[in-house]
């Protein structure tokens, strides 16, 4: 029995912890709670292009609001939560919680310390990871990847995210590029990249790749997936080719994926795959064209997964 009320404020705070995903349109936040369920959560945009102390001021914002409407009122020492776990975009340092690498979807965000910065302005213990790993890590521990040792994750969104995991464990890599996909060359000399190389897969099967495929399909300007998707659906047969090549495009991309890691599952997310019941069974015709025999399936809890792995990541920490 706890001894006095100091004691049950902590034990409250055990229970749960928030989760945030940075990106360079919005930040996801919520308050999760230890058996994963999802107590409140916050969508803010984030306007990347103001640069990095704008992104962190809508951090700030989405975390002390999440604070305030579950009754924690004490901005300057949240007792109410136990831990801060953040996922973004770039590659980082799990043991430092900087960003090590990070493209101009986030302008100035390389070099970043996020759990330092936590520590200073939200006074809360915190832990950062790359969005795609803490994706894995919530469809493993809550959505399509429960139960799975060995997963994989590919997420479509502004760029292209990837993860796996060996044995219920992220294999992040020695310069924390572990499944970075989204990088690797899928054409040649193709498209260039704004990591600085040409022909990255992140520049034929990203959400931003699919609305210029679109766009040279048909002379229109597109300001989302889903204004081609709905295109498609009503029969225009520029956009259905459209998502037919971009599909042919993925599937290449899994199935190199496939054969390099066999692992048991590939979850597909993002926002492009949450748009996916049109273009979802010309994936399947194109994976089935490849002789891919690895299961590949849409992830179960669509632009959620990047806090609810977050939040994961915050509860190991008030563990180790």
């Amino acid at each position: 029995m706890w001894g006095n009320k100091e004691d049950m404020v902590v034990a409250v705070a055990l229970n749960k912890v928030i989760g945030i995903d940075i990106g360079g349109t919005s930040v996801k936040a919520a308050i999760v709670a230890r058996d994963g369920s999802v107590l409140d959560e916050i969508r803010m945009d984030t306007d990347a292009s103001r640069g990095r102390e704008w992104v962190l001021s809508r951090v700030s914002e989405a975390v002390f609001g999440l604070m305030r409407s579950f009754g924690d009122t004490s901005v300057s020492t949240p007792i109410g939560i136990g831990a801060l776990g953040i996922a973004t975009a770039g590659r980082v340092n799990v043991e430092s919680g900087e960003v090590v690498y990070a493209t101009d979807n986030l302008p100035g965000w390389q070099g970043t310390s996020l759990v330092e910065w936590a520590k200073e302005k939200l006074a809360l213990r915190a832990v950062a990871d790359n969005d795609a790993n803490a994706a894995l890590l919530g469809e493993a521990w809550q959505g399509a990847g429960k139960g799975k040792q060995r997963l994989v994750v590919l997420t479509l969104g502004t760029g292209v995210g990837g993860a796996y995991m060996e044995n219920g464990l992220l294999c992040r890599g020695a310069h924390w590029s572990g499944g970075d996909w989204g990088h690797s060359i899928l054409f040649p000399g193709g498209h260039p990249c704004n990591c600085g190389k040409k022909g990255c897969a992140e520049q034929y099967v990203s959400g931003s790749a699919l609305l210029r495929r679109g766009s040279e399909y048909t002379g229109k300007l597109y300001r989302s997936g889903n204004e081609i998707v709905t295109e498609a659906t009503h029969g225009n047969l520029k956009t259905i080719q459209a998502l037919d090549d971009y599909t042919a495009d993925l599937a290449v991309l899994l199935a190199n994926i496939s054969v390099t890691l066999d692992p048991e599952l590939i979850i597909v997310g993002g926002g492009v795959a949450d748009a996916g019941e049109v273009w979802w069974p010309l994936l399947e015709k194109h994976l089935y064209q490849l002789g891919v025999q690895t299961e590949v399936s849409r992830a179960m809890l669509g632009n959620r997964a990047g806090f609810i792995g977050a939040a994961r990541l915050a509860f190991e920490v008030m563990e180790s």
